[in-house]
């Protein structure tokens, strides 16, 4: 597996897939075929039928700029090797000179089909939770400690760097107001959830008030196009922040504390990303939003000092109950459902960190399984259902 470098990433939203992806291979493109003077990029699949909405076309007019670019929304071909397929062309003078066809994979990775891959390091031999806690067991040590014996010394300042930012992501979304862009008039509400106190406010009231507003503020500040974390992806980046920032300011956790959480997070999200799937386009918002549950679940469960079984039930039992979730965005936008969606799947991680607490002993599943299920329901998913606006709420709205 990769460092978690390449999976919390920062950008600008609102998806990985269809707007950083699509700008990292823009960049590349650029860099391959310098001696061009005017550029073509034909989008299929998810890309050509929700890129819109996603402002896939703006991110790569943007990228390409000051050379023209023409830009055609392919949704007929269904032959594809993923469903976030890009061809690119390069002219000089009218005449092609270059054609390469990129894959956006999730995350805001890209793979160029037919040329090698880009070397990134393997951080990690080991390729499953069941390896890497018996590691864990033998030596004695936490998931974190793992994390930090295999990736490079720095990486801690990465991930207090990464804190850093999601604590803006929310903070900026909490004071912004008005309309979203995109045309569904959806207002920002994280500023009212946030001031707002109920008329009847118990404690566990309040929790998910605060849980949620922190979870809409990021979410927002994603679907208005601003610097958010991948965590794993764009659309589901608000669920880590919100529920560890809730947790810091509730319980005192030092960053230190915070930073470890997010090291068990991440390799939970990378096992997601080895063996799965991270793309709604490929495997359904369960990939997407239901990996950013397991996240953290088991980054509050680290949090806690919990045990290497509880932190795997938390994640697990965050993963199975998000199988079978559509990826079904109106107008393509990221928006609805996605902006609740992520604050659902925030108060679902810290029930989670509960049932951790009393029921580890009782389960009878792994999450290696769940991962592998998960993964295999997201290919048995009716194509309209992921990410291409062409079922379910989307269909409807």
């Amino acid at each position: 597996m990769k460092s978690l470098r390449e999976l919390y990433k920062v950008g600008r939203g609102p998806s990985s897939s269809h707007t950083m992806g699509p700008e990292r291979a823009c960049k590349y493109f650029l860099e391959a075929y310098p001696g061009a003077d005017s550029y073509k990029v034909i989008l299929y699949g998810s890309l050509a039928l929700t890129g819109k909405g996603h402002r896939t076309d703006d991110a790569i007019e943007k990228t390409m700029r000051p050379f023209p670019v023409e830009i055609v929304f392919n949704s007929d071909e269904t032959d594809l090797p993923h469903a976030n397929t890009m061809d690119f062309f390069a002219y000089e003078k009218g005449r092609e000179i270059g054609h390469d066809r990129i894959l956006s994979v999730g995350g805001g990775d890209i793979v160029v089909v037919g040329r090698p891959e880009e070397t990134k390091p393997e951080i990690y031999q080991e390729n499953s939770f069941a390896e890497i806690a018996a590691i864990c067991r033998r030596r004695g040590i936490r998931l974190s400690d793992y994390v930090f014996e295999k990736e490079d010394r720095d990486i801690r300042v990465f991930l207090f760097d990464i804190w850093q930012i999601m604590k803006e992501e929310i903070e900026k979304g909490l004071i912004a107001s008005g309309e979203l862009p995109g045309g569904l008039h959806v207002e920002r509400v994280a500023q009212l959830l946030y001031n707002r106190r109920h008329i009847d406010e118990r404690p566990e009231t309040r929790e998910n008030r605060i849980v949620c507003a922190y979870a809409f503020a990021a979410s927002e500040q994603n679907a208005d196009c601003k610097t958010i974390v991948t965590a794993p992806t764009c659309g589901s980046c608000a669920v880590v922040p919100s529920v560890l920032k809730y947790m810091q300011e509730k319980r005192g956790f030092s960053d230190e504390e915070v930073v470890r959480a997010l090291a068990v997070g991440g390799l939970i999200g990378n096992l997601v990303k080895q063996n799965a799937s991270i793309s709604g386009a490929e495997a359904g918002c369960q990939a997407e939003v239901g990996t950013a549950c397991a996240m953290a679940a088991a980054a509050l469960a680290e949090l806690f000092e919990m045990g290497i079984d509880q932190i795997e039930y938390a994640a697990e039992v965050s993963l199975e109950h998000h199988l079978g979730l559509t990826c079904d965005p109106v107008c393509g936008l990221v928006q609805i459902p996605c902006i609740e969606r992520n604050a659902v799947a925030a108060m679902r991680a810290i029930n989670s960190l509960s049932l951790a607490n009393f029921l580890t002993g009782t389960r009878k599943l792994s999450f290696d399984m769940v991962v592998k299920t998960m993964y295999q329901t997201g290919r048995d998913l009716n194509a309209s259902y992921r990410e291409t606006s062409k079922g379910g709420l989307a269909k409807l709205f």
